[in-house]
């Protein structure tokens, strides 16, 4: 079982988001078969099976192993991963793209790059793991409290700078055998996990 798993497909998309079907997902991080389940979720074993062979038909479940009782064969299943993100990719028509509006102050324009990375990494581990490879990736992730706009202001502006210098210091334009890297930085509020709401 991975530990995230990034569904680029709109169909399996859609079966993910069905409440009935994301359910199950969450309770087969643990094997089980549609009559352990049925009685976990409040379903038909019957109801449950067809859910179960949606979710395999789409790759978010597996077999794990079959056991014979009496004339009936329970497939135990699990899910293809601890959580799931859904790929920008999915709905590419209507996709977010930063090159749309550019404003980089823009909470907006974060979420659209934030997306871009989401479609990025998730096309990166689709692509490691057919090629049985591992992918070179970094992220930094912390909280400030800042006492004032100003003093945000002013952290901004010197990350920025901090940020320029390093990539003027590394980047070099005629490697040969070189391979570029996308760099994000982001400052945003905090929320409350609860409510998504910004904290005071």
């Amino acid at each position: 079982m991975l530990d995230v798993a990034v569904i680029e497909d709109p169909a399996a998309a859609e079966v993910s988001l069905d409440p009935v079907r994301a359910r199950l997902l969450a309770e087969l991080a643990v094997p089980g078969s549609a009559t352990t389940l049925a009685a976990k979720v409040g379903l038909p074993r019957q109801k449950v099976n067809y859910h179960l062979k949606t979710l395999e038909r789409y790759g978010l479940v597996e077999l794990v192993e079959e056991r014979r009782k009496g004339n009936v064969t329970e497939r135990v299943m699990r899910a293809t991963a601890a959580s799931y993100v859904i790929s920008p990719v999915a709905l590419a028509a209507v996709a977010p793209d930063p090159a749309r509006s550019p404003d980089q102050m823009s909470a907006r324009w974060l979420l659209a790059v934030a997306s871009r990375l989401v479609r990025d990494v998730g096309q990166l581990i689709t692509g490691a793991a057919k090629a049985r490879q591992k992918v070179a990736t970094f992220a930094i992730d912390g909280e400030i409290r800042f006492s004032s706009a100003a003093d945000r202001a002013a952290f901004a502006r010197e990350l920025a700078e901090a940020v320029t210098t390093l990539v003027g210091k590394y980047h070099d334009e005629g490697a040969a055998g070189g391979r570029d890297h996308r760099v994000i930085v982001a400052v945003h509020p905090s929320t409350r996990p609860d409510t998504g709401t910004a904290e005071s």
